[in-house]
């Protein structure tokens, strides 16, 4: 790799230990999403103005009360789209609305004539300030640089007062991350000087990693050196606009939000030029997870996401941060298990704290649902397996029976890959419910005969059965129907059968509620045993049922095979 080509910015003098590192974040940011400017651009078929009054009002629903909604000089449907939305009176009172123009006369005039009329407006003006674009892209020596964010201001403050605007001024020095620190301290000081923000006259410094080519801490140490340049002024709030070409967008901004940022610029999952925006989803999703209240709609993800996806014919990857389809699934048997377990305790021991292993929040909170949290694949275990027929079907296995029913089904993922809930409860009624041969439980009647011990009695149990399709009746007394079905069938077969457990819970509930019953078996001449299942609206008949399958499927294995 031709790696001596490159070579890392200079990180910047803290002139002192920073600060930074030891605070804690404490609250959510004022959001700002960008979506219908930074990213609608970006999109390989922009929005139409429809469009983005769909996604203007998305937005709103979601709660945030900053919107970039355009850049009215640089298209007619820009501009059309701010008209729509003032003279549609869409705009909230308690939204504003932020419009961009580059540092030149003409273009914050034209911007001008689309806020006509608004009532809540964020003026936003940026002018690049790297050297390298300064001198070879638009070839601006350097007191002319200089003075162009602070010309700026001056005319949008004459304007404002001229048309009767209520606006806040947000100034950008694009390509900040490349500029030299010392230049973009002149540049912003100077803006500072001709806007003289206050309380009641706030303003937005903006700092932007219009490419991202620097680490989230060194952004964060830049950030910290503002943030104490400007301390002694009123009414500024300090802002980020993170793009994410290194891929670390988010971090940047939480570090910057240590740092003293106190505004996010962002959009939703990201969307944006090149490798995109800070994902402000992402980020707020973040803050949810230590306890912070997000300041966001985040109810239903999955809803926003769908939007997303329609309006701006992106995709979001499988893998994505909390939206991601995959990003609440277990595949692994490890991870299954635990989840599985922990699960059940809090069940038990609820807490107020989630704290489920591999899940760093409560799906249900942003409306994913737990259908997700188990997928079974050929490294999946047979906690996975077992969470699926219960969470789906309501079939609690015993904790022995579960390896044995997960190596069926691991043998059907080597072979075909992913297996659905759907074809797990195909296999478990083919495997053990079904299994109706070669002995087929037709019905049973018990009578109690009394013993020569006060109040105690026997169970005399009838069986009907059918053995390789010839039907049989074996009668037999026991401790209780079970017991005395089971000592029916091993004479009528001459094996010498016991049951080594026996489980049943109700599947369903009301005047139609069935039973599951599970029997594992042991055939003490051949060394075989097996579990069965059996599912009735009696728990007798399950369990008959459950003896039957047990049996059945001792037939079917190979000599010496122990199945359970």
């Amino acid at each position: 790799m031709n790696f001596e080509r490159y070579a890392a910015l200079p990180a910047p003098d803290m002139k002192g230990e920073r600060v930074w590192p030891g605070r804690k974040l404490q609250e959510a940011p004022v959001w700002c999403s960008v979506d219908l400017r930074d990213g609608n651009q970006a999109l390989t078929d922009p929005m139409t103005v429809e469009g983005k009054l769909e996604f203007f009002k998305l937005l709103v629903k979601m709660g945030f009360k900053e919107i970039e909604v355009g850049f009215p000089s640089a298209s007619g449907i820009e501009f059309d789209f701010v008209r729509e939305l003032l003279i549609r009176k869409l705009v909230p009172s308690d939204v504003r609305i932020q419009v961009l123009s580059q540092c030149r006369e003409h273009l914050i005039r034209r911007t001008f004539e689309a806020i006509e009329g608004a009532e809540n407006v964020i003026f936003h003006i940026y002018n690049n300030t790297s050297d390298i674009q300064r001198h070879i892209v638009y070839g601006f020596p350097d007191d002319e640089a200089l003075d162009m964010g602070a010309n700026a201001a001056r005319l949008v403050k004459e304007l404002a007062k001229e048309k009767g605007i209520d606006l806040i001024l947000e100034y950008s020095p694009e390509s900040f991350t490349e500029s030299d620190p010392d230049f973009v301290r002149e540049t912003y000081r100077r803006v500072i000087n001709v806007w003289k923000p206050s309380k009641d006259n706030p303003m937005i410094l903006d700092f932007p990693t219009t490419v991202e080519n620097i680490m989230p801490n060194e952004f964060a140490d830049r950030m910290e050196l503002i943030a104490r340049d400007i301390a002694e002024f009123e009414g500024i709030t300090l802002s980020v606009h993170p793009h994410n070409d290194r891929g670390t967008a988010v971090a940047a901004a939480e570090f910057a939000m240590l740092a003293g940022a106190k505004r996010i610029e962002g959009t939703l999952f990201g969307n944006g030029e090149r490798a995109g925006n800070c994902d402000l989803l992402n980020l707020a999703c973040n803050l949810l997870a230590r306890g912070i209240d997000p300041k966001l709609d985040l109810s239903d993800i999955l809803e926003v996401r769908k939007k997303y996806e329609s309006l701006t014919g992106m995709k979001v990857h499988e893998r994505y941060p909390y939206a991601g389809d995959l990003v609440f699934t277990a595949f692994s048997g490890g991870h299954q298990d635990a989840i599985n377990k922990v699960l059940e305790y809090r069940e038990k021991e609820p807490s107020k704290i989630w704290d489920i292993p591999y899940l760093p929040i409560d799906p249900a909170d942003i409306g994913r649902i737990y259908e997700s949290f188990v997928r079974i694949n050929s490294l999946s275990g047979r906690g996975g397996v077992a969470y699926v027929l219960e969470v789906y079907h309501g079939f609690k296995l015993p904790r022995d029976m579960r390896g044995e029913f997960s190596c069926i089904i691991q043998t059907i993922s080597e072979n075909e890959g992913e297996v659905d809930q759907e074809r797990i409860m195909a296999e478990f009624k083919k495997n053990y419910i079904d299994k109706k041969e070669p002995y087929h439980f037709k019905s049973i009647n018990t009578t109690d005969e009394p013993t020569a011990i006060a109040d105690n009695f026997l169970t005399v149990a009838t069986l009907t059965y059918s053995d390789h399709g010839v039907m049989k009746t074996a009668t037999a007394k026991g401790n209780g129907p079970i017991d005395a079905a089971k000592t029916a069938i091993s004479r009528e077969l001459k094996r010498s059968l016991r049951i080594l457990d026996y489980s049943e819970h109700a599947l369903t509930s009301g005047s139609n509620a069935q039973a599951a019953a599970y029997i594992h078996l042991f055939d003490s001449d051949s060394g075989k045993s097996a579990y069965g299942v059996g599912v009735s609206s009696s728990t007798t008949r399950a369990s008959i049922r459950a003896i039957f399958s047990a049996l059945n499927r001792m037939e079917d294995s190979t000599p010496g095979t122990n199945l359970g």
